[in-house]
Formats: structure tokens, C-alpha cells, sequence
């Protein structure tokens, strides 16, 4: 059987070894295969979504939508526009948050340029500015 070892899957996915066991309780990962031994086996397929799922939980998706996704997933293709929507009402979530945290960004910046100024004010470590979301 080929795959990919627990480990190798976690250091892939970035998640812990530990989440990949909650990730398959919890069905987020269905029919993990198994070595005869018992040892989980991660397929290439497994790793998709490990990934997906990564930009799901790092945007901020709680997990009971995560797991509604996978089920729809594995529903078949008659639940794709419904999978669309629920991906489309995370990213406007997503967008709004990034809108906020720019203005909270720039607020942030004001008030250090705010200290710059004052008289005697040692300059600090220059903050980089990020890429400045529209």
C-alpha cells in the first residue's frame, strides 16, 4: 500500500498528528486506509483535503461547517451549488475581516508615527508594511 505515513502527513498538512486523529473522529476524514498493522495511511486524495482544510480553519471556519462541507463532498456532485454557497458566505466573512483588520492595521501605524514624533523619541525597529488590503 503507498501512501503517506502519519508523519509525513502532518508535516504536509501543517497540522499536528494529534489533529489528524480528531480530524478522522470527528469525519472530517472518511476511510482513512490502514497498513495491516493498523497504521493510518494518507493518500494523496487525504492530503487535498488536509489542505483545504487548512485554509478553512486558518480563514476562520468553524468546524461544524467544515464538516458540513466534507459531508456535502461526499454527498455527491448534486450538492455542488449548495458547497459553492456555503464557501461563497465564508468568503465574504473572510473579506469582511480582512477589511477590518486593515483599518485596525492602520490605526495601529497612525498611532506609532504618533510616538515618532515626539520630541526625543528614540526610533524603533522599523515595522514592514504589509501589502495594504483595497
Amino acid at each position: 500500500m503507498s501512501g503517506y505515513a502519519p508523519s509525513e502527513a502532518a508535516r504536509r498538512s501543517g497540522f499536528s498528528l494529534d489533529t489528524l486523529r480528531y480530524y478522522e473522529k470527528i469525519g472530517l476524514l472518511a476511510d482513512v486506509e490502514r497498513t495491516t498493522g493498523g497504521q493510518r495511511v494518507f493518500t494523496d486524495d487525504d492530503l487535498s483535503w488536509l489542505l483545504l482544510f487548512r485554509c478553512l480553519r486558518d480563514t476562520g471556519m468553524p468546524i461544524a461547517q467544515m464538516r458540513r462541507y466534507a459531508q456535502l463532498a461526499r454527498d455527491g456532485e448534486h450538492t455542488a451549488a449548495e458547497r459553492h454557497e456555503l464557501l461563497r458566505h465564508h468568503a465574504a466573512r473572510v473579506e469582511e475581516q480582512m477589511r477590518l483588520l486593515q483599518r485596525q492595521y492602520d490605526h495601529l501605524r497612525e498611532k506609532i508615527r504618533f510616538y515618532e514624533r515626539l520630541p526625543g523619541a528614540a526610533p524603533g525597529p522599523a515595522v514592514e508594511q504589509a501589502t495594504a488590503v483595497s
